[in-house]
């Protein structure tokens, strides 16, 4: 009979260089592959602390069982991110989605090195992205977001690529805001862009498109365009009273925009013609300041003709 296999262990090391910030909420089917991936993590000392977010299945046990630090907070993701940093040992720290997989064993060491080598520390590294998909479909819309993900422009950069920064600036910024269960990817890789710069990292992740393909791709990706369209003009009450804005991972299911349109003819009302004239004057300005995308999902479409990383 052969004997049973056992999970990669994740044993706590000495004088780590590089924090790895997991949070998590109810992921207790993905945490596996992920820390199978972490553990074929070659070429530097690593500290991995899971930040909990109040998770009703079997996540801490998960993380347990594998020797890892867990931290205990009420949901919210900044929150927990922020929590885990207290906990960090190392001067860098890797914040990473628990379905965001590294995709080669040195691949943590060489982002590392590719920032240490830089002349300061204001600068924080992201990776592009490469889905991991269970069904076919829109496979030109996935590679615009895929190619998108390692232009490095304004409003593109998100949790899903990590965020590999020295914990000093992380302080220095004020760590992840935590008004929001979401967005906090966001307002802080503003922040990085207003005071640093980011650096594309080598290599790439795998990241899971589970929320696309249960959600919808199409309703998806628009109702992200909404959402930042909202946040970068301060639409008064939209994420206190949007349903459904937001579901985590584990929960969600078919995406229905119909809430989301009435809900903002709802608020233009509230407004009045003149204070809604001037913020949707603002969403167009955002509107029209995103219009590289169309010419940029064009490159993507003509890249046969085009050749590879040509635009």
């Amino acid at each position: 009979m052969p004997a049973p296999e056992r999970s990669a262990q994740l044993s706590p090391v000495h004088s780590p260089e590089l924090t790895i910030i997991v949070p998590v909420l109810d992921e207790a089917s993905v945490l596996p592959a992920l820390f199978e991936s972490l553990a074929a993590q070659q070429g530097l000392r690593t500290q991995i602390i899971v930040a909990d977010g109040g998770s009703a299945d079997a996540s801490i046990a998960v993380c347990r069982d594998r020797g890892l630090e867990v931290v205990q907070t009420p949901a919210g993701r900044g929150r927990q991110m922020n929590a885990g940093a207290k906990r960090a040992a190392a001067d860098w720290l890797l914040f990473l989605h628990a379905d965001s997989h590294p995709q080669h064993p040195r691949q943590f060491a060489d982002a590392l090195a590719a920032l240490r080598a830089g002349p300061d520390r204001r600068v924080a590294g992201h990776f592009p992205i490469t889905f991991r998909r269970e069904h076919p479909g829109h496979r030109l819309l996935y590679r615009i977001m895929e190619e998108k993900s390692g232009c490095g422009r304004r409003y593109t950069i998100n949790g899903d690529q990590g965020l590999l920064i020295h914990r000093d600036w992380f302080d220095e910024l004020g760590g992840y805001d935590e008004s929001l269960a979401f967005l906090e990817d966001q307002r802080l890789a503003e922040r990085i862009r207003q005071h640093g710069r980011w650096q594309c990292l080598p290599g790439r992740l795998t990241t899971s498109a589970r929320r696309f393909e249960s959600e919808g791709v199409r309703a998806r990706h628009l109702l992200m365009a909404i959402i930042m369209a909202m946040h970068v003009t301060d639409m008064p009450g939209f994420f206190a009273r949007a349903p459904g804005v937001y579901r985590h991972q584990a929960r969600t299911g078919r995406l229905l925009l119909t809430p989301i349109f009435e809900l903002l003819r709802q608020l233009a009302r509230e407004l009045g013609p003149r204070a809604a004239g001037r913020q949707w004057r603002a969403v167009g300005d955002f509107v029209l300041g995103q219009s590289w995308q169309l010419f940029f999902a064009l490159d993507v479409a003509l890249r046969g003709l085009l050749g590879p990383g040509r635009y």
